[in-house]
């Protein structure tokens, strides 16, 4: 077992206790903030399992069906994970109002009190080493759940200040306006989600520094050849595709243009873990761009 899938294992196993602990306290108590915290939670553990597939999935070798590999997988898991965050929310909210129309009292303040600030210590470890893991590994569905994590963190402590509130006022309008600030806060990680895991699939490019970081290799070896032009890049899960056309000298060999070839990927590889780079050789060409 690879150290991604033994995040995304911690992932699960962390979620399966939250979510059961803040289950049986919420509906003992009846706080809908505490309830709606165990919502999250196995919206967090579904999420979880996909992440759990998709690092599994993702590592696959490139076969006939999927010649380009299997990374695009982490950016559907990404993107399931937002669209869940956002269906949570959306039964948070729903459940609120439910409360504040209805009227509620939350008994037994103390094991709500306990259970969410354990659920905030638990996530702020777990995320941490989720979201370490997952930038270290350039894995977008380990960041995607450990982003999921750290809104829990953030929704735990907001309940658990309102059940304090509650405590000490005695006002139980406070609990559903709780789960509604823990519902909006929600909305908004879904939304970043969203924009970060879903881009890479309509073949977004890289960002700017890393294509900076190309073109200053390219520069670097710009004695080599005499032109490049066409230099495009997108990105498939931790896998960054790089491609571009290299104008050489056709007093080269064979020999020449392919060791010039070999030198330009294998820096851009040394410098982009998981980079894939294919470079089209060809002579002189209206088409290129002068380098300076």
């Amino acid at each position: 077992m690879n150290r991604r899938e033994k995040a995304a294992w911690l992932s699960v196993f962390s979620n399966v206790s939250l979510m059961l602990s803040k289950f049986v306290v919420g509906f003992s108590i009846g706080s809908i903030s505490v309830i709606s915290e165990a919502i999250h939670s196995a919206n967090d553990l579904l999420a979880s399992f996909i992440a759990l597939f998709a690092v599994k999935k993702s590592t696959v070798p490139p076969d006939e069906k999927h010649p380009y590999g299997h990374g695009k997988i982490e950016n559907v898991s990404g993107t399931l994970e937002a669209l869940l965050i956002f269906i949570a929310a959306a039964v948070i909210l729903n459940e609120a109002i439910k409360k504040i129309h209805q009227g509620s009292e939350v008994e037994a303040l103390g094991w709500g009190i306990v259970v969410m600030g354990f659920s905030a210590l638990v996530n702020i470890i777990v995320s941490s080493y989720l979201l370490k893991v997952g930038k270290e590994e350039d894995s977008i569905a380990l960041e995607a759940d450990g982003l999921h994590l750290r809104t829990d963190v953030y929704t735990s402590l907001g309940v658990f200040g309102g059940l304090l509130l509650i405590h000490f006022t005695k006002l139980n309008i406070i609990d559903p306006i709780a789960a509604m600030l823990v519902a909006l806060l929600i909305i908004k990680t879904a939304y970043d989600l969203t924009k970060k895991a879903f881009m890479p699939l309509v073949d977004t490019a890289l960002d700017f520094n890393t294509v900076a970081t190309i073109e200053g290799i390219l520069d670097e070896q710009k004695n080599d050849f005499i032109d490049y032009y066409a230099l495009r890049t997108r990105k498939a899960g931790r896998e960054s595709h790089i491609d571009l056309h290299l104008v050489v000298s056709p007093e080269k060999n064979i020999r020449e243009v392919h060791n010039i070839c070999d030198k330009i990927e294998n820096k851009i590889k040394n410098a982009i873990p998981y980079a894939y780079v294919l470079i089209h050789v060809e002579p002189v060409s209206n088409n290129s761009k002068t380098l300076d």
